[in-house]
């Protein structure tokens, strides 16, 4: 991270960042229509557009022709539910890059609002904690400072993806344990029925 800070510049606040392959991270600098030859040199293909009403006149989807777009209503703002728009921003995200494509997120900024949104991505798609997705993120664009509420929800969220992620993990196992139950029912019947519902009271 050291030679990385080393390497920042003030202007690359006004630049977007790749954090993952095909995942970048920007201002909305970079997504304006001066823009669009850098945008297609780099290969986007998906931009996600984060703006709040009033900013509605000069944070714009500049080519709704040319790039698939998600544009959500977040304010940059402590009390702002920046956790209702994580689900719908993986699955937007997933899908590009699921499809060879490349996605651009960017509020105004890039500092924020979709630093934010993709710490919630990174957090749920590598199983890790807010802090490691912070500085994952933070070592590729170094200027990131999600508001103290984004955060506090960001926190939050670990116990929300990790309580996902246990459930996926549970599910083969309760797969495997009808299975075996399969194979009781011709040697126990009344252990077979039992086992059943035990396992049917574990998936719920």
């Amino acid at each position: 991270m050291v030679g990385v800070n080393q390497d920042w510049s003030y202007p690359m606040r006004r630049e977007m960042q790749e954090i993952l392959p095909g995942l970048y991270l920007g201002p909305y600098s970079a997504a304006m229509k001066s823009k669009l030859s850098i945008l297609q040199k780099y290969g986007i293909t998906h931009i996600i557009c984060i703006r709040q009403n009033i900013e509605a006149n000069f944070i714009k989807p500049n080519f709704q022709q040319l790039f698939r777009y998600l544009v959500l209503d977040i304010a940059d703002n402590p009390i702002e539910n920046i956790i209702r728009f994580f689900p719908m921003t993986k699955e937007f995200i997933d899908g590009c890059l699921q499809n060879g494509g490349k996605v651009l997120i960017h509020g105004n900024a890039g500092i924020s609002r979709s630093a934010a949104l993709v710490i919630a991505y990174i957090m749920e798609t590598f199983g890790i904690k807010y802090r490691e997705a912070f500085t994952y993120v933070q070592e590729r664009r170094f200027c990131i400072n999600p508001n103290a509420g984004f955060v506090h929800q960001l926190q939050e969220y670990e116990a929300i993806y990790l309580a996902k992620l246990t459930i996926k993990m549970m599910r083969p196992l309760s797969l495997q344990a009808g299975a075996i139950g399969g194979l009781k029912r011709t040697l126990d019947e009344p252990f077979y029925q039992n086992a059943r519902f035990f396992w049917s009271c574990e998936e719920v």
